[in-house]
C-alpha cells in the first residue's frame, strides 16, 4: 500500500485545527525566536506534537538535533498515553546514543 505524502503546511495545520496560529509562528518558538503563543510555550506545543502527529511525521517538521534537544524526560512524563511514554523513553534513549547536539 503506498502512503499518501502530506506537506508539512497540511502537518502544521492538522497539527493547530484548534487555533488560528500561523506556521511562521509555530516555526518562530520552536527556533526560540519568541517564547510563547497563546497559551503554548514550546514544550507544551512540543508535547502536542507528540500526542498528535505519527512520528514520520514529526521528523519531516522539526529538526532531528531539535527533538533530541527538547524531548526530555520532564516532556515525556507528561504525555497522557502510557504507550506514548514508553515509546518516546525508547526514542529519546535512541537518539541520545546516534546523535550528537552541538554546542
Amino acid at each position: 500500500m503506498i502512503e499518501e505524502i502530506i506537506s508539512s503546511k497540511d502537518l502544521y495545520k492538522h497539527l493547530m485545527w484548534d487555533y488560528n496560529i500561523s506556521i511562521d509562528k509555530i516555526k518562530e518558538l520552536f527556533s526560540g525566536k519568541i517564547k510563547s503563543i497563546g497559551h503554548y510555550n514550546q514544550e507544551t506545543l512540543f508535547k502536542k506534537v507528540l500526542e498528535s502527529l505519527p512520528w514520520f511525521s514529526i521528523l519531516q517538521i522539526l529538526d532531528i538535533q531539535l527533538i533530541k534537544k527538547i524531548l526530555t524526560k520532564e516532556v515525556i512524563k507528561k504525555l497522557r498515553s502510557p504507550d506514548l511514554r514508553n515509546k518516546y523513553f525508547y526514542v529519546r534513549d535512541r537518539l541520545q546514543e546516534i546523535i550528537l547536539v552541538p554546542e
